[in-house]
């Protein structure tokens, strides 16, 4: 979970959930043996609803940097991501950005599903982190297999346990977490070796550069870091988890 403040951002790539179907979608197969795999819950379908899901839901493969949803849109479809990552989240006036959760292969859009039952608009951004590949189910189908499919209920409803107990822990890691401690867990988290720059981690943190990169010092000074041109490598993360309290 990061906050990422962005001055001057490129601009990105829109792609609603209704774009283009790709020129070579998955055969029915190919497309069916992916989904079970990433997604056991279909499994326990009848023959007959895994069938209609195949043949109504579509299939899309998306560019890094390409933005899936955005606020005030309305949700088509209930996206399950088979590959890459998508970064939810969520930004202010002043160009602030907190990042909310990220959906990788196996999960479903906590934003999607809420969007859906709710009948309103998305109030967050989602964007492909990487290449990514997923199948989107069209809204009718959605309400029939939450209503009449008591383990595709458990799904939607576990994820949503799932992201709302994730955007508790980010809450508590803003508010209550000091900066170095912070930047400490990260490193242990991201370790042993992170390729980022200065800037990369404040964003993660939502501070500023200068700030971090004089706790760096200071970590690699102690010894727990070594530090190197947009990479930093982790040294001792167990003198790391300590000062973070872990």
């Amino acid at each position: 979970m990061s906050v990422i403040l962005r001055c001057g951002s490129p601009p990105v790539r829109y792609q609603s959930c209704t774009m283009p179907a790709p020129p070579h979608p998955p055969e029915p197969t190919a497309l069916r043996e992916s989904l079970l795999a990433r997604f056991p819950v279909f499994a326990q379908l009848p023959e007959e609803a895994l069938t209609r899901l195949l043949a109504a839901a579509s299939a899309r493969r998306v560019a890094a940097g390409t933005v899936l949803f955005e606020p005030g849109r309305a949700c088509e479809g209930f996206p399950l991501l088979l590959q890459g990552s998508v970064r939810v989240s969520k930004s202010s006036d002043q160009g602030r950005e907190i990042v909310l959760y990220r959906v990788s292969p196996g999960e479903a859009c906590l934003l999607s599903g809420g969007c859906l039952l709710g009948h309103g608009a998305y109030r967050a951004r989602g964007v492909a982190e990487s290449e990514v590949e997923l199948i989107v189910i069209p809204p009718p189908l959605f309400d029939e297999l939450v209503l009449h499919h008591a383990p595709f209920r458990r799904f939607v409803f576990d994820t949503y346990g799932e992201r709302l107990a994730e955007v508790m822990d980010l809450v508590d890691e803003i508010a209550f977490r000091k900066l170095d401690t912070r930047l400490a867990r990260l490193l242990v988290q991201r370790g042993p070796v992170i390729a980022a720059t200065h800037q990369n981690l404040a964003d993660e943190l939502g501070s500023v550069r200068v700030f971090v990169s004089r706790l760096l010092r200071g970590f690699e000074e102690r010894g727990w870091v070594k530090l190197e041109r947009e990479r930093v490598t982790v040294v001792d993360a167990k003198a790391l988890l300590a000062f973070a309290g872990a």
